[in-house]
C-alpha cells in the first residue's frame, strides 16, 4: 500500500463502484478498498435465502421456499431507465458486456384505491381509466406538446416559455385537474414530492421525455433489470476500473483518514499501512464526522409466491402511490420482481415498498404498498437513516456520496454520481470519450 495514488475509493457501494470506473477512466490511478468482505456495501444482493434470513433475525426458511442459493435479494432495489443516466454509463464504459438485462413488464400509478397502467402515449392516454372523457383529451393534447417540443427550437414552444414559466402554468395552459398533474408529475416525471410546480416547466418536459423515450426502447415499461440482481452492477464497474488499472482490496478495515497540512487529504491508513493519495471518495459510513442526518427511509422487503393482483400476472412491475393519493409528503414507491430474473426459487416473487419516513410509526406509512401486493409468505422491514455530506470537498478533497433514496430507479443515484465526479474533477464527466477509447482497444 506504500505507493501513491491519484484518488482512493472506500467501500464498494454502486456509486462508489461506478465513481471508480470513471476515473479510472479518465487516466487516475484508483486504489478502492472495502472493510467488507463483499461488493454493494448497503446496496448489495444477499445470498443464499438463509443469509437474508439470519441478517434480520427471521427462523431459516423451510423447503417450500426452494434452494437458498436460487435467490439473490437487494437490499435496495432500483430498476433502470431504459434511456436514463445509469443505462449510458453502462453503454459508455462497456460494462454492458459484463451484465444481462431484462424489461420490466407493467408501469403502474395509484388513484382511489386501485392501480392503473401509467398513459404515456396519446393513444394510451384516451384508453386510461384514470381519467374522464373530456380530461383524457387534453392530457392527450399536452403529451402531444410535450413530445413536439424542442429545447433549441422556440417555434415549437407554442407561445409558452419553458425555461421561464413554470409547471403550474404549464398545467393550466391545457386545463389539467389535480389528479392528472399528480401521476403526471409523480409516474412520468418521477418526482418524490411537489416542488417541482414551481420549477421552470422545461425540467418536467425534460423526464416525461426521459420516461417516453425509454419505454420506446423497449415497449412494456421504461424499466429494466439486471439478471442476478442488482450486485451485478457493483462487480462490472469494479472490472472496468481494473480494465483500466485500478487496484481492488476488500476485507480490509480502514483506520483512519489522513489529513495533511491546510486540512487536505494526504492518505488512507489500514494498520501500519498508509496509502497515499490526491483525494478520497467514500460513502458516508466511512467519514461520520462529515455528515448530517437528512430523514430516514423504511424499506420493506416481501417473499411471496404470486405476481401483484391487478397487474396481468406480471412477472415484473413497478407501482408509485403518489403522495396526494394517501395524505403524505412523500411518495411510496412499490416494486417487484421474480424468478424470471434469477433472483428466486421458480414460482417466487420479491415485491419492495419503499417510502421517506414521515411520522414515528414507519411501518404503518407503507400499509397502502403492502394492502395491494395480496397474501404474504415472509417481510423483512429496515428503517434507514439518510445522510448528506455536510462537507462538498473542495477544501478537504474528500468527496462523500448521499446515501440511498426511497425512488425505485437510479435516476437520483447516478445524478449524485455525475455531481461528485463534477466536483472532484472540475469537469463534467465526457460520455463520448470513453467510446472511442474502448472502441480502439476493441480493434
Amino acid at each position: 500500500m506504500d505507493e501513491e495514488y491519484d484518488a482512493i475509493v472506500l467501500g464498494t457501494g454502486l456509486k462508489e463502484c461506478i465513481l471508480s470506473g470513471m476515473l479510472s477512466v479518465s487516466g487516475k490511478k484508483v486504489l478502492h478498498i472495502d472493510r467488507n468482505k463483499y461488493y454493494g456495501g448497503e446496496s448489495a444482493s444477499i445470498t443464499p435465502l438463509e443469509e437474508l434470513f439470519s441478517r434480520f433475525g427471521a427462523p431459516v426458511p423451510d423447503e417450500s421456499y426452494g434452494r437458498g442459493r436460487d435467490w439473490n435479494v437487494d437490499l435496495i432495489p432500483k430498476f433502470l431507465m431504459a434511456n436514463g443516466l445509469l443505462v449510458k454509463l453502462l453503454i459508455h464504459t462497456g460494462v454492458t458486456r459484463y451484465l444481462e438485462f431484462k424489461s420490466v413488464e407493467g408501469s403502474y400509478v395509484y388513484k382511489g384505491g386501485k392501480i392503473s397502467k401509467v398513459p404515456v402515449d396519446q393513444k394510451e392516454a384516451l384508453a386510461s381509466d384514470l381519467m374522464g372523457m373530456f380530461e383524457k383529451r387534453r392530457f392527450r393534447n399536452f403529451l402531444i406538446y410535450v413530445q413536439d417540443l424542442k429545447e433549441d427550437d422556440p417555434k415549437t414552444w407554442k407561445d409558452f416559455d419553458p425555461t421561464t414559466s413554470n409547471m403550474v402554468a404549464l398545467y393550466d395552459k391545457f386545463g389539467l385537474d389535480k389528479n392528472t398533474q399528480d401521476f403526471t408529475g409523480h409516474a412520468l416525471a418521477l418526482y418524490r414530492d411537489d416542488d417541482y410546480l414551481v420549477q421552470p416547466a422545461i425540467q418536467t418536459i425534460q423526464r416525461i421525455k426521459l420516461y417516453s423515450d425509454s419505454l420506446a426502447r423497449y415497449g412494456k415499461s421504461p424499466y429494466l433489470y439486471p439478471m442476478y440482481g442488482l450486485g451485478e452492477l457493483p462487480q462490472g464497474f469494479a472490472r472496468l476500473s481494473a480494465i483500466y488499472g485500478g487496484t481492488y482490496m476488500l476485507d480490509k478495515p480502514i483506520d483512519e483518514i489522513v489529513i495533511g497540512e491546510g486540512g487536505r487529504v494526504t492518505g488512507v491508513r489500514s494498520g501500519n499501512e498508509i496509502a497515499k493519495c490526491k483525494q478520497v471518495y467514500c460513502d458516508p459510513s466511512y467519514v461520520p464526522e462529515k455528515i448530517r442526518k437528512k430523514g430516514q427511509v423504511i424499506r420493506c422487503i416481501c417473499l411471496m409466491d404470486h405476481p401483484v393482483p391487478n397487474t396481468k400476472d406480471a412477472l415484473s412491475t413497478q407501482i408509485i402511490i403518489p403522495q396526494k393519493q394517501v395524505n403524505r409528503r412523500s411518495d411510496i414507491y412499490v416494486s417487484l420482481i421474480s424468478y424470471t430474473h434469477q433472483v428466486a426459487a421458480k414460482g417466487w416473487f420479491i415485491a419492495m415498498v419503499s417510502t421517506t419516513v414521515e411520522t414515528d410509526n414507519p411501518e404503518n406509512e407503507i400499509k397502502p404498498g403492502l394492502e395491494l401486493l395480496g397474501p404474504i409468505r415472509q417481510k423483512f422491514v429496515s428503517v434507514s437513516d439518510y445522510f448528506e455530506p455536510t462537507d462538498n470537498g473542495e477544501e478537504t478533497q474528500i468527496f462523500i456520496s448521499e446515501s440511498y433514496d426511497a425512488t425505485t430507479h437510479f435516476e437520483t443515484t447516478c445524478l449524485d454520481v455525475l455531481d461528485i465526479f463534477k466536483r472532484g474533477t472540475g469537469e463534467e464527466f465526457d460520455f463520448s470519450k470513453i467510446k472511442l477509447e474502448l472502441g480502439d482497444e476493441e480493434q
